[in-house]
């Protein structure tokens, strides 16, 4: 019944949506205009709203930025979202329609551009003064396939990081380090293990996503469809690369390599596990991440147990991972029902000048930092509060230099970003249409049970070829000729 109502009310809201969009010009709101004369540009944004004391005054001084640099008289209106559910949340607040000049999406967005209810940020890029160049190469390729979502960070992959003080006690780092195989990677959890630095090699949450981040490609599972051999493609989990790689994991478990509880354990608990060494690794997305990671090891083991960032596995090929480029999987839209869309855009793109990122990555001067020598430097209240809400490049340019003692990331975050971006790789997937979600579904949950059963050896490696026919008796002959048909 859930489902049937769930299918009911997205019905009836695309044909909300879609009369809203068929009124072209006319659907076009008045520009609403204070009466000091500011123009209201509304925005959603999740976790911001006026009752949040930080977004208000986060907004309130982007307003006087945008005065004294962009000589623009701004009057933000900030949306209050409800809890729960983001993507579903600004869902309601759509259908009622109230649609906001600035959107973030964090899911549930290809409805409403499938509606023309976004703008097409394309020719607003190429027109821009800074933004069109702190985009990355994925945000690029993204933009192409799907121009209504702009999200200027860099990839969030996840990395592995060990203790220094670890490496500096171990005979396998040399090798591990030189030449990162699997092999080398197994002798290097146990050498930490056989010496008593952890008790188990590496730990995860829940499932092997991360530990794909540094096997995968290794193993030869390096995008979503792999060639066949025969002119096509197969998907990757149901591959001999596949195979192989889960016949590895199995390994690493059985010699108590890979943390025994994994399935079950959540991410909070596998972080003080490595906080407390019972994990010696432990793998985190690049950046910030890793930098709460490294500050957290610090205070808990002294300073020689700064994190050292791990490279990925290599064999067949090396990266952590492919990465998606079909679209943004988050981020910043503008209507195209708004009456003040290029104001909306100079916002955006005046957060990608020098003085807009001063404010949007390094906060408030006297708070958040100070300036001494002609200098910034950054002040414990940055690392412990701050937080960037628009775009973080890689490369940053302000006026006034950052100290070199206060870097915006600590080495093993700025590490773990650097190793990300080096080896980006595109990856072929694509979009599932909806009709195929519930058979996605249930394919994707089988090869996750099989998964967990040959890893904890309740199955042998063998009884992948019986999950491999099931997957494709489940929908995955539909999906491989879908694939076949839609990769170029």
């Amino acid at each position: 019944m859930k489902k049937l109502l769930g299918l009911l009310f997205l019905g009836v809201f695309a044909v909300l949506l879609a009369a809203c969009s068929d009124q072209g010009d006319e659907g076009i709101a008045e520009p609403e205009v204070t009466e000091d004369g500011k123009t209201v540009i509304t925005i959603a944004y999740k976790d911001d709203g006026p009752s949040s004391e930080a977004s208000v005054k986060y907004y309130d001084a982007l307003e006087v930025a945008l005065k004294e640099h962009r000589d623009l008289d701004i009057d933000f209106n900030i949306v209050e979202i409800a809890q729960g559910d983001y993507a579903e949340k600004l869902n309601l607040l759509l259908y009622s329609g109230e649609i906001p000049d600035i959107i973030y999406f964090q899911g549930s967005d290809e409805q409403i551009a499938a509606q023309g209810l976004l703008e097409d940020l394309t020719p607003y890029i190429e027109g821009s003064e800074y933004l069109k160049d702190i985009l990355y190469e994925h945000n690029v390729t993204r933009l192409e396939n799907y121009p209504y979502l702009l999200w200027v960070k860099p990839i969030n992959h996840k990395v592995p990081v060990v203790r220094t003080d670890f490496i500096d006690q171990l005979t396998a780092s040399e090798s591990l380090l030189a030449n990162p195989t699997p092999e080398n990677y197994k002798a290097f959890f146990q050498e930490m293990v056989d010496k008593g630095l952890s008790e188990y090699g590496i730990t995860v949450a829940g499932d092997i996503a991360e530990l794909d981040f540094i096997f995968n490609r290794a193993f030869g599972v390096t995008s979503t469809w792999l060639d066949d051999g025969n002119g096509g493609y197969v998907y990757k989990k149901v591959s001999d690369a596949e195979k192989e790689k889960l016949a590895f994991y199995a390994k690493l478990y059985a010699d108590g390599l890979l943390d025994k509880q994994y399935l079950t354990k959540q991410w909070d608990v596998k972080e003080d596990d490595f906080y407390t060494n019972k994990a010696g690794v432990i793998v985190g997305t690049n950046g910030k991440v890793i930098d709460l990671y490294n500050t957290r090891t610090v205070a808990v083991n002294g300073e020689s147990a700064q994190l050292t960032v791990l490279p990925s596995a290599s064999g067949v090929s090396s990266g952590y991972a492919a990465t998606s480029v079909t679209k943004e999987p988050r981020g910043l839209a503008i209507s195209s029902q708004s009456a003040n869309k290029n104001i909306a855009f100079e916002i955006l793109d005046f957060l990608a000048s020098p003085e807009g990122m001063k404010f949007d990555l390094l906060g408030y001067e006297g708070e958040q930092y100070n300036i001494e020598n002609n200098e910034i430097v950054l002040t414990d209240k940055f690392y412990s509060e701050w937080f960037s809400r628009f775009w973080e490049p890689q490369t940053v340019n302000l006026e006034t230099p950052l100290s070199s003692e206060t870097p915006l990331l600590s080495p093993p975050g700025q590490a773990s970003t650097n190793a990300v971006v080096d080896t980006y790789v595109a990856d072929n997937d694509f979009t599932i249409p909806e009709e195929y979600f519930s058979q996605w579904d249930a394919m994707e949950n089988l090869y996750k049970e099989y998964a967990a059963d040959i890893i904890t050896g309740k199955m042998s490696i063998d009884e992948f070829d019986t999950f491999v026919e099931e997957w494709y008796s489940a929908g995955g002959e539909d999906i491989t000729k879908l694939a076949n048909e839609t990769i170029k």
